[in-house]
């Protein structure tokens, strides 16, 4: 499905960004931007996901075994959709970074993509593999943009995000499904970059961008991150259906909601 793409430089003038990060954003693919948000603000959000995550748990634990499609209850935990059951959580979606970013990385109109906490637990040795978030859901048009907000400090020993240095400007490659996930390959075979991140920080990536996290080896520290994905107005998703493409549109009015129309908070 990854036919003639052409990785589109984003221009200034920014709201958020330096040009020396957009033009590392361009380059590499990411940007870490840290003190995004205040201790009160990730300690108040840590509060409203910790029971949503706990309930997840549960369910992956009682109902699927012990593991459902990439959950496994006691290592690493996706919670979907928060936004849809947490006023705090969608109100965080709309805060004025996450629309100044967008509006920087992706254009004057704007929804929220995709939500989900993700908590990977101490002790967890498995890596999560090399992937690309679009090859997941394959999203037209594919560059759209991840914020993986840190709820907690996170470091390479607890499982930070690793990144492919570059490669976003190839847009999807193929994935193979592994028992852990997608994946690309194995091994980088290019240069890879670290994105250590202090809680309140966030790595900002295109959802092209190959990147995988490691181990949580740490003895106590549960890994918290919050993402938040969003896509330019009129985003579709592609998937086969019967021997034909569906182009399915990412606009859920509960859980895909605009949030910049023509440059603005929408009214």
């Amino acid at each position: 499905m990854n036919q003639h793409f052409e990785w589109r430089d984003r221009e200034g003038p920014f709201r958020v960004l330096s040009n020396e990060q957009a033009e590392q954003y361009n380059r590499d693919g990411f940007v870490v931007l840290e003190n995004v948000f205040d201790p009160e603000t990730i300690s108040e959000l840590i509060e409203e996901i910790d029971p949503l995550e706990a309930r997840m748990e549960e369910i992956v634990r009682d109902q699927f075994n012990g593991k459902a499609f990439i959950a496994r209850a006691g290592e690493i935990t996706f919670t979907p959709h928060l936004v849809m059951e947490s006023p705090r959580a969608k109100a965080f979606t709309q805060r004025s970074f996450f629309r100044d970013i967008a509006y920087d990385l992706l254009g004057e109109d704007v929804r929220l993509y995709w939500d989900q906490a993700v908590y990977k637990k101490p002790g967890t040795l498995e890596r999560f593999p090399w992937h690309q978030d679009n090859g997941y859901t394959f999203i037209e048009p594919q560059q759209y943009l991840t914020c993986w907000v840190a709820l907690t400090d996170t470091d390479e020993e607890s499982g930070c995000p690793l990144v492919m240095k570059g490669r976003h400007r190839d847009g999807t490659y193929a994935h193979t499904m592994t028992d852990l996930g997608w994946e690309i390959v194995e091994e980088a075979p290019g240069p890879v970059a670290a994105a250590p991140v202090r809680a309140g920080g966030v790595v900002v990536f295109s959802s092209l961008t190959p990147h995988k996290t490691g181990p949580n080896r740490s003895a106590d520290h549960v890994r918290k991150t919050y993402i938040v994905q969003f896509a330019p107005e009129g985003a579709c998703l592609r998937m086969p259906e019967g021997g034909e493409q569906l182009s399915i549109p990412c606009n859920d009015p509960e859980r895909q909601y605009a949030i910049l129309v023509d440059g603005e908070t929408p009214a």
